[in-house]
């Protein structure tokens, strides 16, 4: 049997960066891994993943690498493969139906999906299922039985629901019957255990209330933080085309990690390369002195450890390389003003705002001699418009705006 490790450091490298642990919050997590390596008891931590598209990102490892740190204590990793739940489509967050999927979506969507979860899970020891295993078996009497376990009381408790409801948009009926499904698989698995993102906390209630149904011992739910994306307003996800894939080449992950503002770097840290609570601590100490330090030191690490997660040391310092290479050819200075850009601008009313400029005037004729550039490119056109979206789609060397020969301000 796995020897079930109660290294203090590792356990608190899991309780790290948690939201939420219930019932009893992180202290309760604490105390059931050091009850658990006493009894060498080995807790069943499951992780439900809808293979709904093809790529993974650095948004859904959150919990992916929390599963990890679970794995190396010792206990069983158990990876849920949504076969069912996918072709229902999780209504979490969302103010209209998700589009279905066909059987065939989903299973092209998974194997996908396990090849590149492989770069962080060992998944030779990890017990990966597929709740299209139970559910395709289902009769519609075992449905039924399955809907009598809770109420619709319970189910428009759920604020998407509610939410959609309030505004008169359409709630469809087997929309209602995801959280019940995804409860179901805890009761199948016999979780002790379920991670999801705070989106989640929802659904992973419904498990216990199931689990307590049918006479099973409930669960603990483990909330993690949703990872906002690159730019710097919503989570990080594909619809909103701000994401860092698990299949971007070394040079793209590089290069888009280095385009997050100063803000967002201990977050990313403490979600996104499983460091340790005293690392954490250190960056959040250098990030309260940034006035006698640069924060782009810190990005340059962040970017290394992101990309030796995924790759390698070599490929991560080769992608170092080749970003600072493209810096050195557009003759950009390392250290240049940052300016938030909170709504569309011209280029004329960034110029002015940002103080480059003391008049569009002046902007106009600069524009006009080829003395304005955006990612090292002449702007030829005074209403030339810069918006989040297209900040979204460019790395961190390429947001950057010229005026003259000695004037620099980065987009973020």
């Amino acid at each position: 049997m796995t020897e079930i490790i109660a290294d203090e450091s590792r356990i608190d490298k899991v309780v790290s960066g948690i939201v939420d642990f219930k019932p009893g919050g992180p202290e309760a997590l604490k105390k059931l891994l050091l009850d658990a390596a006493k009894e060498n008891k080995r807790l069943r931590v499951k992780l439900g993943v809808d293979p709904t598209s093809t790529d993974l990102h650095l948004g859904h490892m959150v919990c992916i690498q929390k599963l990890q740190q679970f794995q190396d204590l010792g206990h069983q990793a158990i990876l849920l493969i949504g076969g069912f739940t996918a072709q229902v489509g999780d209504p979490s967050g969302r103010n209209s139906a998700r589009p279905p999927l066909t059987s065939e979506d989903v299973k092209k969507n998974a194997q996908t999906y396990l090849d590149q979860v492989s770069k962080v899970l060992d998944l030779d020891k990890v017990e990966i299922v597929n709740n299209a295993d139970w559910f395709s078996k289902f009769s519609l009497t075992d449905m039924l039985r399955l809907a009598g376990k809770v109420t619709i009381n319970q189910m428009i408790a759920k604020e998407a629901f509610g939410k959609r409801l309030d505004e008169g948009n359409p709630l469809f009926v087997h929309e209602v019957f995801y959280p019940l499904l995804q409860g179901y698989d805890s009761v199948e698995l016999k979780a002790d255990i379920e991670l999801g993102g705070t989106d989640q906390t929802f659904n992973l209630m419904v498990g216990r209330d199931l689990q307590k149904a049918y006479e099973l011992t409930q669960q603990h739910i483990m909330t993690m933080p949703l990872l906002i994306g690159l730019d710097g307003v919503k989570k990080m996800s594909k619809t909103s085309q701000n994401y860092i894939a698990l299949n971007d080449s070394p040079e793209d992950m590089f290069g888009k990690t280095m385009s997050i503002s100063d803000d967002m770097i201990l977050d990313y840290y403490t979600l996104c390369t499983g460091a340790l609570k005293e690392e954490i601590s250190e960056v959040a100490q250098r990030l309260d002195q940034r006035e006698h330090f640069n924060p782009r030191d810190l990005k340059v690490e962040l970017a290394m450890k992101i990309v030796e997660i995924y790759y390698s040391k070599d490929d991560a310092l080769k992608a170092k390389e080749h970003f600072e290479n493209l810096f050195k050819k557009k003759q950009i200075p390392d250290d240049i003003p940052e300016f938030k850009l909170d709504s569309e601008k011209s280029i004329t009313e960034l110029i002015v705002e940002a103080g480059l400029a003391a008049s569009k005037g002046e902007v106009k004729r600069l524009i006009q001699g080829g003395g304005v550039k955006f990612n090292g490119e002449k702007v030829a056109d005074i209403n030339f418009k810069i918006s989040k979206e297209l900040l979204v789609s460019l790395t961190d060397e390429e947001r950057v705006v010229q005026v003259g020969k000695k004037k620099f301000l980065k987009m973020v």
